[in-house]
Parts: structure tokens; C-alpha cells; sequence
């Protein structure tokens, strides 16, 4: 393969099944470099957050006045643009993954109040 980036999805598959991936952001009012760790889901070459909450998450500010971010899943690290999810079908199909993910939820089911109400943070990644 040419491109290292056109394993990405099947990378991100298969890391799809760890518990948490850790995100680093640049302080939004000190510049220095914060990690937490995080529960995620996997779509295509994105990952997807919830944030619960909302714009009051420091990494939320962080990833809002710095986009550029980097995420560690296992063992891989990535290079990633974070943005707030505005689309709806995309938003909805990130609640269902995440609360299913962590919290057991199954069609037909009402979502959690996390579910109903975190803000939905996409990064899309590359291979650092």
C-alpha cells in the first residue's frame, strides 16, 4: 500500500473493542498539554466522544479553540481534527453506538440522560 491511512479503518476496527482511548488537547488558556482518558466508538476513519458535560469539559474548550488533537487507543497513536457533531442522523447514530457500547443499550430502548444530552465530538484521524 502507498498510503499508511488506507489501513485506517481496519486499524480502527479492530481497536474498536478497547474500553477507553486517551486524548490529548492543547490548554485553551495555557497552551500546555492535558490527556484524559475517555470511553469512544469507532466509525470509518472517526472517533466519536461524548462529552457529558457539554462546552463546561475543559477538553471540550481545549478541542474547540485547538482543534488539532491526538489520540491514543492500545498501544497506536493519531494525529486528529475534533469538531462538535452537528448533523443529526450522524449525532443520533453516535448515541446508539456509545450508550450501546457502555451502557448496554439495544433498539427500542430509551437512551440514558448521557446519552440524550452529552454534546457529540468527532475526530477524524490519521496515523501519527
Amino acid at each position: 500500500m502507498d498510503n499508511i491511512n488506507d489501513d485506517l479503518p481496519t486499524l480502527l476496527s479492530q481497536l474498536s473493542k478497547e474500553e477507553y482511548c486517551y486524548l490529548t488537547t492543547k490548554g485553551h488558556k495555557t497552551g500546555n498539554l492535558h490527556e484524559i482518558e475517555i470511553w469512544f466508538g469507532v466509525d470509518g476513519t472517526s472517533i466519536y466522544l461524548l462529552s457529558g458535560g457539554g462546552g463546561q469539559s475543559h477538553w471540550v474548550k481545549n478541542m474547540l479553540a485547538d482543534p488539532n488533537v491526538t489520540v491514543r487507543i492500545a498501544k497506536q497513536t493519531f494525529t486528529g481534527i475534533a469538531q462538535i457533531v452537528k448533523d443529526e442522523k450522524e449525532e443520533i447514530m453516535v448515541r446508539h453506538m456509545l450508550t450501546g457500547k457502555y451502557q448496554g443499550w439495544k433498539e427500542g430502548q430509551s437512551l440514558s440522560e448521557w446519552g440524550r444530552t452529552a454534546w457529540v465530538v468527532g475526530i477524524e484521524l490519521s496515523i501519527s
